[in-house]
């Protein structure tokens, strides 16, 4: 018991001596999710982010004859590392599963269309987290369809399940949620899932933020994974800068005023004029009130002039 719950924790990326002193801790017979509860406690770190913390310095050969200095990147080869600018994706196993099932069945042909999606786009980080009792037989009670495809993701190193266990025939579920918020947290990464995950908002301030802004909700139409165009909203960044480290802010285009030269507004018309670029742009009262204060103007100067010795 006490190798399996040391490799599994190792996976997770966690040092075998905060492991071991957990597990001193707590005993040996102690719950996979109250081990995680005390590493988050001591403030356990992956190394995984260790090593993100202090990253080497790559020498990037020189083309030509020009030399470069390091960490100088050449616009070719941006452009082909494409896959770094996005975000790592965590999938909610079990949510997506049961949304394709329509909440009757264990679908994991839904999961495999969430992978693919992903994959098309370039995502090369995709993990996937069900339940290890997902592994076991279908019952009446818990139907499963297409259950090997969970056996085909499992060995590309996509799906890892959480772990599970029978007591006295009873068994215990470690609580997958936790797993699913706190790698895709540790990875800044996305989670795809229609859950809104509010006991874990409540208990971790900086995890609910993160909720709030990194969760991506999804339909199925007509076995079609459909995220939305817009995640956080219509005045939110739209899909693709959602889901990339690096957002690309749209160029601000005019739209050219409906109205044409008929358009009354001037100045304050919120629209583009092509006709009014080398006019001064004044709504047509402000042009008659400049008109008439001119020739009123000259009528002044001539009374004065007439008036005077």
């Amino acid at each position: 018991v006490h190798q399996s719950k040391l490799d599994f924790f190792c996976k997770l990326g966690y040092g075998k001596q905060d492991i071991c002193k957990v597990l001193e801790n707590l005993g040996q017979e102690a719950l996979e999710d109250d081990v995680l509860k005390e590493l988050i406690r001591m403030g356990s770190k992956p190394q995984a982010l260790e090593n993100q913390a202090q990253p080497s310095q790559l020498k990037l050969v020189a083309r030509g004859s020009c030399s470069t200095t390091p960490g100088l990147k050449w616009l070719g080869e941006d452009e082909s590392d494409a896959s770094s600018s996005l975000r790592p994706i965590v999938i909610d196993g079990s949510n997506v599963a049961m949304s394709h099932g329509n909440k009757e069945v264990f679908s994991c042909w839904g999961i495999q269309l969430a992978v693919d999606w992903f994959r098309e786009r370039g995502h090369t980080y995709i993990k996937v987290f069900v339940p290890l009792w997902r592994k076991e037989p279908p019952r009446q009670d818990s139907p499963i369809a297409d259950q090997h495809i969970l056996e085909e993701l499992e060995k590309q190193s996509i799906l890892v399940y959480t772990p599970s266990r029978k007591v006295k025939g009873k068994r215990v579920v470690c609580y997958d949620d936790r797993y699913i918020v706190k790698v895709a947290y540790e990875k800044d990464g996305v989670i795809v899932s229609n859950d809104h995950y509010r006991d874990l908002q409540n208990e971790n301030p900086e995890w609910k933020w993160f909720i709030e802004q990194r969760l991506l909700m999804y339909s199925f139409v007509s076995n079609r994974f459909m995220p939305p165009d817009d995640p956080l909203g219509r005045h939110g960044p739209t899909l693709s800068n959602f889901l990339s480290k690096k957002p690309v802010l749209p160029e601000k285009k005019w739209q050219p005023c409906p109205y044409g030269r008929k358009c009354t507004y001037g100045n304050k018309c919120k629209f583009y004029h092509p006709e009014r670029l080398h006019q001064a742009q004044l709504s047509v009262a402000d042009e008659l009130r400049a008109k008439t204060k001119v020739p009123l103007a000259l009528g002044k100067e001539e009374e004065r002039c007439q008036c005077s010795p």
